[in-house]
């Protein structure tokens, strides 16, 4: 039965529909009546309904949970502040000392300058050969030595006549 009417149903839509050419579509001959957008309300159950207030409300232990994560969250926010602050006075400072630092080199340089610039060699050479009784090296006072791998020599003993100061070891054979 349930087949029979749905069959004749779609024959009688084939039959009031005819076929349309083009591209334009017929208007129909009435107005559809609007209908107004009521939202329409759905009768909700009662598990569905405690599911809802359920849902909304929250446990002790929960609230408890969020009040501490939330003065943790503060607490973390306040320290970071802190740090910052701290991180921010430490760079104004190490600035400070930056620029004691090339004050101190440029006066350092300055009095350097100034006391070479006040020692004249010449006349210290004239001094001492007049006044101490200086007198030049000739060469057979001049030792010459290999240079060692050192920038500077510290000398511990009198420089040998031969001029060598490092000595190789040569190894026994056994």
């Amino acid at each position: 039965m349930a087949y029979t009417d749905t069959t004749a149903r779609r024959r009688q839509n084939i039959q009031r529909s005819s076929y349309v050419y083009g591209s334009v579509v017929r208007q129909p001959s009435y107005e559809p009546e609007k209908r107004a957008n009521k939202p329409q309300k759905r009768k909700t159950s009662r598990q569905v309904k405690k599911n809802r207030r359920q849902a909304l409300t929250m446990s002790r232990g929960y609230v408890v949970f969020m009040a501490l994560a939330a003065v943790l969250m503060l607490l973390v926010c306040i320290k970071y502040v802190n740090l910052q602050s701290a991180n921010m006075s430490h760079a104004k400072k190490i600035a400070v000392m930056e620029e004691e630092l090339a004050n101190l080199k440029e006066e350092n340089t300055t009095r350097h300058n100034a006391i070479v610039d006040s020692v004249n060699l010449e006349q210290v050479r004239k001094k001492a050969k007049n006044k101490l009784g200086m007198v030049d090296a000739t060469d057979s006072q001049v030792i010459e030595y290999k240079k060692p791998s050192l920038n500077y020599v510290k000398q511990y003993e009198s420089i040998p006549k031969e001029g060598t100061l490092v000595k190789t070891q040569t190894k026994k054979s056994k």
